[in-house]
């Protein structure tokens, strides 16, 4: 006013006022006209935070970006009406009115401003505003002629639409919030779309000082920066009064809300990309995820922190897809480590290998299901195994002793078939970590005595359960892995099901009550390591495979970590509250031939077998392995009687059967063949030297081809053709099959 009364009568001033306001839309008009465009890339481009995304696309996780910042941003159609209308009245009441300087506002300033002798108020519009968000960040006049400037430029690049996306991607929220989307699941908890008209008004105001107004630690200010944007947006039409009066009534709800963070391994395992932000789609299911994370503390709380830490792993056996991966109790706060993925930690697994033994054998044909293995004591001088329970339990079939955990048998087994053999067959199958010589592990393999990550080993369970068709755990969406190496033939798989078929144990099943009905038939296995420091179970059919690991980061043993104790009820409980799916969650039965077996050997049958059944063994199981028990009385006084090894060490039924080899004609041994090119010339006739009546079952490299086959498509390389009758009397012969380039000619 003092200013008023010094110069009011001054006619030149108001006269040179009158002509700048005259003039300044002139000015700005032409200038506009002959300004080039800004480059609108900077402003419309930032650093996202990366995501990670559940099968249904939704988040999972989100991290920082490289600036330390929250930023998701949205198009247009992703931010409340609300929130876009009240961000123009708070900020820019004539923003669809200007060209990006908004010259009424800048004469009021100025009025303002001389009249108060300094800095009373702004102009800035939000075109200007996101252009020095963009980069542009100067209070000096200069700058914000700068600002005024590069805003006329960027108005003639994009549309009001396009600018307003832009600042409420970029604009400020308090704290390291940027962009009103962050700022809305900061605050309130859910997306910037479903904002209320008081959420909208809040979050709207706060871009004016971020940090002075923050709702978190200043309530009170942000409550009165809401209620003038309330009231800013009622006197530019966009609210009635009841809308307004309603929004003010309301108190200020914000609170703290974390951003997702499950699956916070696989977090650390694409830090880098989601740093650059990237969105990576997996194929976890976020309502499982998170119920696991959810459970995997609390079952633990009934150990009294004996067991502190475990890892989790749902796969979908059809498509090999991960649905639920769980790294650790808790990522924060697990003793020695949350962060560690448990996942893809090396720990010893127990008796959880012997599926793998007993399937190798079966495909090394050393081994039937039904076959009887002793389970007694076995002494092998420094090394003499017992079972878990300290007992034994004599004479069991192979599957009662897969089963039932049974030590002895195992470690009968593996000396059958090698140890070195075994070894190998399980490095084959993915468990590279089993790298150490074959005699630092010796017959100990058979009970785990080596380290394998519950991830590798969940690959080969998976693999038995989807009889081979699946290999490779699939995590991420849009990438298909190599398909890997199927670690058993499907009726060897198929066999290893019934092996492994049993009901979880009743007290459980009582408990469960099966909340979604899934009550279907379910194969598992159990695994201890010495010194009581892991606790392991599998369990799956053709639904689920549900992988489970319990223990200490330190390693520290405790008499509760048992397979079966520890392990199993959790398996079950994840396993029977699993969605019910469609398809039969059991294999179809094995195709095969019905042989006669031994019922007191449980191996297939000589002629002095008088007690016998017919069974179906896989065409892949070969014959050639006879019954050795019932043998013809030394005296006489007996038509036969049986006989046992004495000791387990040296327990085995079965003898290759038959009165001497069977001779093969056709291709004879050591044979050399050269392909001919002559359609079909290149073939060559099976033959044996049987019986004519006999049926004559032929395998290649160990793969069963069919019987009485006559003729076989020569295929280049060196091939070991197996002839087998069906009392099990068999012969081999290897071959060669060349181009005829390769043929070495005499000079």
């Amino acid at each position: 006013m003092e200013w008023l009364k010094r110069h009011g009568k001054n006619r030149w001033l108001w006269a040179g006022l009158g002509l700048v306001c005259a003039l300044c839309p002139l000015v700005v008009v032409v200038g506009w006209w002959f300004l080039p465009l800004l480059d609108p890339t900077p402003y419309q481009q930032l650093s996202s935070s990366g995501q990670l995304l559940d099968r249904h696309g939704k988040t999972l996780y989100l991290a920082l970006n490289r600036e330390d910042h929250w930023s998701l941003p949205q198009s247009g159609d992703a931010f409340s009406p609300y929130l876009i209308k009240a961000t123009v009245a708070a900020e820019d009441q004539r923003f669809y009115r200007h060209h990006g300087v908004d010259l009424v506002a800048v004469l009021r300033a100025a009025g303002q401003n001389v009249q108060e002798g300094g800095v009373a108020s702004g102009a800035s519009t939000l075109t200007m505003q996101l252009v020095k968000l963009g980069g542009e960040d100067s209070r000096s006049l200069v700058g914000k002629l700068g600002q005024a400037v590069g805003a006329l430029r960027l108005e003639k690049s994009l549309g009001k639409r396009a600018i307003l996306e832009a600042y409420l991607n970029r604009a400020p929220y308090g704290m390291n919030l940027q962009g009103a989307e962050v700022a809305a699941w900061r605050y309130f908890g859910k997306t910037a779309q479903t904002l209320s008209l008081g959420e909208a008004a809040l979050l709207a105001g706060l871009p004016k000082a971020p940090s002075r107004l923050n709702p978190l630690s200043h309530p009170e200010r942000a409550r009165i920066r809401r209620d003038y944007v309330l009231g800013r947006m009622f006197a530019e039409g966009y609210i009635d009064a009841a809308q307004r009066d309603q929004a003010l009534a309301e108190p200020v709800l914000a609170s703290w809300h974390p951003f997702p963070r499950l699956a916070p391994h696989l977090g650390s395992a694409y830090r880098e990309r989601l740093e650059a932000g990237e969105t990576i789609g997996l194929r976890l299911d976020g309502d499982l995820q998170q119920s696991l994370e959810t459970l995997l503390p609390h079952y633990l709380k009934r150990f009294d922190g004996a067991i502190t830490n475990g890892a989790i792993l749902v796969v979908d056996v059809p498509t090999g897809d991960v649905r639920a991966r769980v790294g650790s109790a808790s990522f924060a706060s697990t003793p020695g480590g949350g962060e560690v993925d448990s996942c893809l930690a090396l720990r010893s697994p127990g008796s959880t290998l012997k599926p793998f033994l007993f399937g190798y054998a079966m495909t090394q044909q050393q081994l039937y299901p039904t076959e009887v293995l002793l389970d007694d004591v076995l002494d092998f001088g420094r090394y003499a195994p017992g079972n878990f329970d300290g007992l034994f339990n004599g004479p069991v079939t192979a599957t009662e002793a897969l089963r039932y955990s049974l030590n002895v048998p195992a470690v009968a087994l593996l000396e059958r078939v090698g140890v070195a053999n075994f070894q190998g067959f399980l490095q084959h199958g993915g468990l590279t970590s089993i790298d150490r010589a074959p005699s630092d592990y010796g017959l100990g393999l058979a009970l785990g005595n080596c380290e394998v990550s519950l991830e590798a080993l969940a690959r080969l369970y998976l693999s038995v359960a989807s009889l081979g068709r699946q290999q490779e755990l699939h995590t991420v969406s849009g990438q298909n892995p190599s398909p890997g190496v199927p670690v058993f033939e499907p009726g060897v798989a198929r066999v290893l099901y019934d092996m492994l078929a049993q009901p979880f144990p009743e007290e459980l099943q009582g408990s469960l009550q099966r909340r979604r009905g899934n009550e279907a038939p379910v194969c598992w296995k159990t695994g201890t390591s010495t010194g009581y420091h892991d606790a392991w179970t599998f369990a799956f059919n053709q639904h689920y495979l549900v992988a489970v690991w319990l223990g200490n980061n330190d390693g520290t043993g405790v008499l509760q970590l048992v397979g079966a104790h520890a392990a199993l009820p959790l398996v079950a409980r994840i396993f029977r509250e699993l969605p019910q799916v469609d398809g039969p969650p059991w294999p179809a039965p094995l195709d095969g031939t019905e042989v006669l077996l031994c019922a007191a050997s449980g191996l297939p049958a000589n002629d002095r077998c008088t007690d016998q059944q017919a069974v179906v063994l896989p065409e892949g199981l070969w014959r050639h392995r006879r019954c050795t028990v019932h043998r013809f009385s030394p005296t006489g006084l007996v038509a036969a009687h049986e006989v046992r090894p004495a000791t387990a060490s040296t327990w085995n039924l079965a003898t290759p059967a038959g009165d001497g080899p069977l001779v093969i004609t056709s291709p004879p041994q050591g044979s050399v063949y050269v392909l001919s090119g002559v359609d079909g010339g290149d073939q060559i006739p099976l033959s044996t030297a049987g019986e004519a009546e006999d049926v004559v079952h032929w395998f290649l490299d160990g793969k069963y081809l069919g019987a009485d086959i006559r003729d076989w498509a020569l295929q280049l390389g060196e091939h070991r053709v197996t002839a087998q009758l069906a009392n099990g009397r068999q012969g081999s012969a290897t071959f060669t099959v060349m181009r005829p380039e390769d043929v070495v000619r005499e000079p």
